[in-house]
Order: structure tokens, then sequence, then C-alpha cells
């Protein structure tokens, strides 16, 4: 089967073409949703892409996350369809309370964009599969609300249960809680994160890594993973 991954453009995305063309590389075939509708059209998995929705207005991804298609959206997630937030999406799903915690301004104040080391935290989830456990990664990172809080509890729980999917290595870019760059709910199946996989698919133009063979391609494992739990949830 070819899996259908439908990626939501929002009134002020960037990145919706970019996560299109990523799962197409991987396999996938890409369908594109728009924010104002009551249907997810069937789709397999769910991308929230990156950008600033509705201008970042009230907070980042605040509007967004009251948006027509969230509550279908909301519906999937609970039957255990895979979803992805990237960056903007992150910040709609923590919004949405599809997610653990929050996302504010970057303790430095300022927008940030560079090539980012991060360690795959849990490879068990429906977006890592496909990555060996504590892997470490390089994918692009660009967002000026990244900094990822949450209460004590919150951070307790989460960091027990293994819901840290990610975390920031070498350099904390924007003040994180505990360097912590992705997290999943407790299911799996929907997870978050503020760098950007869908912007290192294709050798050569991704971020370079000590494995010259895979040059450029850490962020392809997140859409071969969603691929793979889709077909597995189908068998």
């Amino acid at each position: 089967m070819t899996a259908r991954i439908g990626v939501i453009t929002f009134p002020g995305s960037l990145d919706d073409r970019d996560a299109q063309r990523a799962v197409r590389i991987a396999g996938g075939e890409p369908v594109a949703l728009w924010h104002g509708s009551h249907d997810l059209e069937g789709v397999d998995a769910v991308i929230l892409p990156g950008g600033f929705s509705y201008g970042d207005y009230l907070r980042a991804g605040a509007i967004a996350a009251l948006a027509p298609i969230m509550t279908e959206v909301k519906d999937a997630a609970a039957k255990g369809v895979p979803v992805l937030g990237i960056c903007n999406g992150f910040q709609m799903l923590v919004e949405a309370h599809l997610l653990p915690g929050g996302l504010i301004r970057n303790a430095h104040q300022q927008f940030i964009r560079r090539d980012q080391r991060l360690r795959v935290e849990n490879a068990s989830t429906a977006w890592t599969n496909a990555f060996d456990e504590h892997a470490e990664i390089v994918i692009p990172l660009k967002n000026a609300d990244g900094g990822y809080i949450a209460d004590d509890e919150t951070l307790k729980r989460i960091e027990g249960e293994g819901q840290v999917a990610f975390r920031y290595l070498g350099v904390n870019p924007n003040g994180s809680l505990n360097d912590i760059a992705g997290v999943s709910n407790d299911r799996g199946n929907v997870v978050g994160l503020m760098p950007h996989p869908e912007h290192a698919v294709e050798p050569g133009f991704g971020p370079g890594t000590p494995a010259a063979m895979r040059s450029g391609v850490d962020g392809l494992a997140f859409f071969t993973s969603a691929i793979a739990a889709v077909v597995a949830q189908a068998a």
C-alpha cells in the first residue's frame, strides 16, 4: 500500500510544500489539506507544518489550534492516527493539548537559524521507529518561539515515561528545559519538535553529518517511520 499523508496548510504556513515533497521522497503520497475544512480525506497520517500561522498573533500556534480542521485532527489522534507537528505545528499541538507542555519565546529573545544536533531519545514512536535509539542526527532549526516549558510534575512524568522524543546536543538553542527538542503523547502516535526534518531529506542539500553517505538526509527517517507505522497498522 502507499501511505497517504495529509499536510495541512494554514494562513501563514511556510513549509507545507516542503513537507509534501519530503513525504513524496520517502515513498508516500502527500495530500494537501486546508485549515478551514472538516475533512481529512481519509489520510493515514497528518503533518502540521512550520511557518507563522495567523501571524503568530496571541501566541504562536494558538489561533491555528482552533481552526476547523483541528477538530478532525484531535479525533484522528485519539484513534491512533500518526500526527507530526513541525515547529509552528508543534506549537499548535501543545496549544491544542495534544502534547504536554508549552513553547515560549527563545531565552535570548531572537530568531535563530542553525544546523542543530539532536539525540533521538525514543525510537519507538510512529515518527521515530526508523531511527536507532540514541542516534545523533543533524537537521535545520529556525524559530523565535522554541523554548520548551512544562511544570515540574509534567516534566518529571514525560521524562519518566519516555515521552521526550528528541534532545538538543552541543548547544541548547532556545533555553528549552532539559534540552528538550521534541516530545510525544503517551501513545506515541503524536510527535512534535522544533527542528525541521523536511529540510533534510536529500543528499547534499541538508546539513552534513559525520556519515558521508547519509549527509543531509537525517530528516528522511521521520517520514519513512510514519509510512512504516501506517503499513504495520494496516497489516
